[in-house]
């Protein structure tokens, strides 16, 4: 048995991405498993987020919009929830 790590600074601190092979195992799988991990550690999301500078004012604005979204969504949900209710 043997294993892969994948090391990855996100905001100060330090996330591994263990992928853990059998004897035997083909490549495939192995390299699904670790897709998978790496996905979970949110490294892939994290290096495209990183891939171009964003001025901070652009990344004030994305964030308020975001913000906006999930309100708008909490309204609209909790209204068909209420809606079920009755």
């Amino acid at each position: 048995m043997s294993s892969v790590l994948f090391y990855h600074w996100k905001a100060g601190e330090l996330i591994m991405a263990l992928v853990r092979i059998r004897d035997g195992e083909s490549f495939e799988a192995a390299f699904r498993k670790f897709k998978k991990s790496c996905e979970k550690a949110g490294i892939l999301s994290d290096v495209k987020k990183r891939e171009h500078f964003e001025k901070p004012s652009v990344a004030g604005k994305k964030k308020s919009i975001a913000a906006r979204k999930r309100a708008n969504k909490k309204v609209r949900t909790s209204s068909f929830r209420s809606r079920e209710q009755e």
